[in-house]
């Protein structure tokens, strides 16, 4: 609710109608004189006395006359004792314009009781407090600027600590120029209200001058209380929510928790108030750290090494640079965050790696590929039925032909008794594979087997349960995971 003074116009109206109302009894204290001064001779044969009586008026509305004006001030202090009783430490005020009009007669004929009881009715008090004006509309009062003030400063810290706020007026009053921003070091640079707010001088009820715990429940939610609505029979959320002029997604929002999975239960009651703030303060920080400059990291290709070689020609090293940034908060949360300016202070260091590229059928790549055509991994390494499972197995493939993983030369071939027809490839680069389980075999030991190339067929000879291909890596001479190379 907002309240507003009488504009400059409405107060000149009054001002005028009373003054008309003036002239009414000096005109008519003269007629009255007039009549006085020529009948005077029969007004003192009949003995008469001449009484002042006051005519009462509110605004243009006659209200009455009394034979005291007194009477009525008595009943004005009356009314502003009793309103002090209940609005302790509040300086208030008759709201109701009175105009009070003497005139001189022969006879009294008032009925002081009825009328005061009349007035009594008509009176108004109010407040002389200071309303607090969002965007040029008063949105309440408060009692006085202390509490105007504790109000703008509880909403600031809001958003900043007293800290924060205690430098950062400190330096608004300082005629010293700012300091450049020190490293790792974060300031307050502005603080910022999401609507203009100042505060002015008025009037109002008594009863609607806020305390500083309301008056921060109005600003926050824009209103003093929460509405509920108990959840009735046949209810849902998007009637709910079209009921109380609002979308689905809002009502959802405003009662944490509720889904559009939720049942809802007769009884429960649901906050149908959106919350709309009547201000938000918002504070801009800048911020100053040094952060790393990570290093690329660049490959050089060399013809005269072997494919599969690698080596580290320079190490990488991180580089440093100069970061500010400026930092948007609401409500203590950050709502955004931009680079104001960056400055390098030492360039990286990329990492440089040679990886040879010269290939030869009896060396490997140093990359395995799929021994199998397709198929799976029906059995991993590790410990099987009481013993340690040296390579996995590879089942079901679309076909049975088995190709070397990479470049080697075929260095074993032959019947074993537990792996059954095996072949064995050496690549020559610190690896060995092993195949085993094979139906048949079409290399020969000294062989040279380029990757890919088809060196058996899978079968299920040897200490095997079913057909599939048993498959081993060996890294300087110890097993490792096939998987762990296999691309």
């Amino acid at each position: 609710m907002f309240f507003k003074k009488d504009s400059m116009n409405e107060q000149k109206n009054r001002s005028n109608i009373y003054k008309k109302v003036q002239k009414v009894g000096i005109i008519t204290m003269l007629l009255t004189g007039a009549g006085i001064s020529s009948g005077f001779a029969l007004a003192k044969e009949e003995n008469s006395t001449i009484h002042t009586i006051y005519h009462v008026y509110s605004d243009k509305n006659y209200v009455g006359m009394v034979s005291d004006e007194k009477k009525i001030e008595q009943l004005k202090q009356e009314e502003l004792e009793k309103a002090a009783s209940e609005y302790e430490g509040l300086p208030l005020t008759i709201g109701t314009e009175l105009s009070v009009v003497p005139e001189k007669v022969f006879t009294v004929g008032t009925d002081d009781e009825q009328i005061l009881e009349k007035l009594q009715d008509m009176l108004t008090v109010e407040a002389e407090a200071i309303g607090v004006q969002i965007d040029e509309e008063t949105a309440f009062f408060v009692k006085d600027m202390a509490d105007y003030e504790e109000v703008i400063q509880e909403l600031t810290l809001q958003t900043v600590t007293e800290e924060e706020l205690a430098e950062f007026e400190a330096r608004q009053q300082s005629t010293e120029p700012l300091p450049p921003l020190k490293e790792n070091e974060t300031r307050l640079a502005n603080i910022q209200f999401s609507a203009s707010i100042q505060a002015t001088e008025g009037q109002t009820a008594p009863d609607e001058v806020r305390s500083v715990e309301e008056a921060m429940s109005l600003l926050n939610k824009g209103t003093l209380e929460e509405k509920k609505y108990a959840i009735q029979e046949g209810d849902v959320l998007g009637k709910i929510a079209s009921a109380h002029n609002m979308s689905t997604s809002k009502l959802m929002e405003i009662n944490p928790g509720i889904t559009e999975d939720t049942v809802l239960q007769i009884g429960q009651e649901l906050n149908v108030t959106a919350l709309e703030p009547y201000i938000e303060v918002e504070a801009h920080y800048e911020s100053k750290e040094i952060a790393p400059i990570q290093f690329k990291k660049l490959t050089e290709k060399d013809e005269s090494e072997f494919k599969g070689e690698k080596k580290i020609k320079q190490k990488g090293t991180d580089g440093k640079k100069s970061v500010t940034h400026l930092i948007r908060k609401k409500n203590g949360k950050v709502v955004g965050k931009s680079v104001a300016e960056e400055h390098v202070l030492e360039e990286p260091v990329h990492e440089v790696t040679v990886v040879g590229t010269k290939v030869i059928p009896s060396r490997g790549t140093g990359t395995f590929k799929w021994p199998a055509d397709g198929g799976y991994v029906s059995s991993q390494m590790g410990k099987r039925w009481g013993r340690v499972h040296q390579g996995i197995d590879i089942a079901r493939p679309s076909s049975r032909s088995i190709f070397a993983s990479d470049n080697g030369v075929v260095t074993d071939v032959g019947h074993h008794g537990t792996y059954g027809n095996r072949i064995i490839i050496t690549h020559n680069n610190g690896y060995k594979t092993l195949y085993a389980h094979l139906s048949s075999i079409e290399v020969k030991v000294g062989q040279t087997v380029p990757q890919g190339s088809k060196i058996g067929v899978m079968g299920s000879t040897g200490r095997s349960t079913g057909m599939h291909l048993h498959f081993e890596v060996f890294k300087n001479g110890s097993n490792i995971n096939p998987l762990s190379v296999l691309r």
